[in-house]
């Protein structure tokens, strides 16, 4: 199995590791079948993530997946990170193996995780199939 330069520089040296205290949005998303575990942590302000960390148990491809996700997310606003796709945080690694494409899915998941619970915490009404905030909805504007 082959990685990329790209791939083991953010597995050798995580970019966003750690946890965060007083996160605005805290996601947390696993895969059973290979046991990887991924935490994402955002801070919110004035709709931009000014920060995000996370904490990730599992292998060197979910590693590098969720510290590629966060450089792809900081300082964009909210509603540009919920569109951020596991092929992206592949292409932004030079491709991974066939057999580690879930943990760009985690990636991904993971973000959005973060996202929603912001969005929740937040009492930010928003659609459920893309996370965009939704100005009329009827959980809110009954």
């Amino acid at each position: 199995m082959l990685y990329s330069e790209k791939v083991m520089d953010h597995f050798q040296n995580p970019r966003n590791l750690g946890k965060m205290e007083n996160a605005d949005g805290i996601g947390e998303v696993g895969n059973a079948k290979c046991g990887d575990i991924m935490k994402m942590y955002i801070k919110v302000e004035d709709g931009i993530i000014t920060d995000v960390k996370f904490n990730t148990f599992g292998c060197g491809s979910a590693i590098a997946t969720s510290s590629m996700a966060t450089e792809l997310v900081k300082g964009k606003p909210i509603t540009e990170a919920v569109k951020l796709t596991n092929q992206a945080v592949v292409e932004a690694l030079d491709g991974l193996p066939t057999q580690k494409i879930h943990c760009s899915v985690l990636a991904e998941e993971a973000i959005k995780a973060a996202v929603k619970d912001y969005y929740d915490r937040n009492g930010i009404c928003y659609d459920e199939k893309d996370l965009a905030p939704a100005p009329e909805c009827p959980c809110c504007h009954g």
